[in-house]
């Protein structure tokens, strides 16, 4: 069995480029001291012709920073969080940083050990999309790295965020069905302890309010952000004696799952059922009909996010960034 050959060192390049290994170092960290420009040359042409890599871990220990941004999601199954995911990449690339990713699968454990292991790696920085209230994420703000959570506002909490206002987009998905003559017009919310999921239903019980709406409770199912939540919702929601005329689904994973349901009871959408729904995903324009949505701006988002997450720390640490939202008119509502 042939060994592969070992990797270079930094010893190897000084020995080939004639200078000692803290003038390599000087040459690839720019610093602290000025290497000339001869022997800075030397130095990458022996770099180069030994193909030497430094060791990421131990530069990112040795200068406390390591070009490298965590960002921890819910459920990367959820088209809205992966296209959330490449916008920060896209993102972070154009600021010269690269991306490490953790998914939660909507648990609190899971999320707490990826925070750790994030720490561990010495990120520059954490962008968190939380299953957890602020509180407990204090070990990021202790270990002294910037920290900015998205879509999950909270009073008190001296922390760094980044909002949709999930309350008005939500009070602008009823108002848009009310102009289209529904009064009864239900909602299938996402799990309360999940991001936005308890502003969206306040803006459609607020909604419902003004158009005189009493009964609200046979109008609301909570489901899971998935297309199976969705369906079975819409099954629920459409078996009651005085069926719904409009939905408002909270995402549109679920959007999707209350066109299947009306295909299998045999319900034409808009003409039986309207629908429109919260996030617009690119995938919500190739549904048929294609779904009117409330519109997240995802690369507002990210690079919002990331110009916080990166700004020296100061007063930005208080802030709240919100950023608008947008009615996207299309065919499930009843638009044409």
């Amino acid at each position: 069995m042939v060994e592969s050959p070992k990797p270079a060192t930094r010893m190897d390049v000084a020995r080939l480029s004639g200078v000692s290994g803290a003038v390599v170092s000087y040459v690839l960290n720019d610093g602290p001291r000025p290497v000339s420009a001869q022997t800075r040359a030397r130095v990458l042409a022996a770099v180069e012709k030994l193909n030497y890599r430094p060791n990421a871990a131990a530069r990112a220990l040795r200068l406390r920073r390591s070009n490298a941004i965590g960002l921890i999601l819910p459920d990367i199954s959820n088209p809205y969080f992966a296209e959330f995911a490449k916008a920060i990449e896209d993102a972070a690339f154009d600021r010269g940083y690269a991306l490490l990713l953790g998914n939660s699968s909507n648990d609190p454990h899971r999320e707490a050990a990826q925070l750790d292991s994030f720490i561990d790696r010495q990120v520059d920085g954490l962008l968190v999309i939380s299953v957890r209230k602020y509180a407990e994420l204090s070990v990021v703000r202790e270990a002294k790295i910037p920290l900015v959570v998205i879509d999950q506002p909270e009073k008190g909490v001296d922390v760094a965020t980044v909002v949709i206002d999930n309350y008005r987009g939500a009070r602008a998905a009823v108002d848009h069905l009310r102009s289209h003559g529904h009064r009864r017009v239900a909602l299938i919310g996402g799990p309360p302890q999940l991001p936005g999921s308890h502003a969206r239903q306040a803006g459609w019980r607020d909604a419902l309010t003004d158009l005189g709406a009493a009964d609200r409770k046979q109008l609301q199912v909570v489901a899971p952000f998935s297309r199976l939540g969705g369906l079975e919702a819409t099954l629920q929601l459409m078996s009651t004696k005085d069926r719904p005329t409009a939905v408002f689904a909270c995402s549109d994973v679920q959007a999707i799952g209350v066109l299947r349901a009306c295909a299998q009871l045999g319900l034409r959408v808009p003409e039986d059922l309207a629908l429109i729904s919260f996030d617009g995903t690119q995938g919500a324009e190739f549904t048929a009909p294609p779904l009117t949505v409330i519109r997240q701006p995802v690369e507002m988002i990210a690079g919002t996010a990331l110009d916080m997450l990166l700004t020296p720390p100061g007063d930005l640490e208080s802030k709240q960034r919100v950023v608008p939202h947008e009615l996207v008119r299309r065919g499930s509502c009843g638009c044409q």
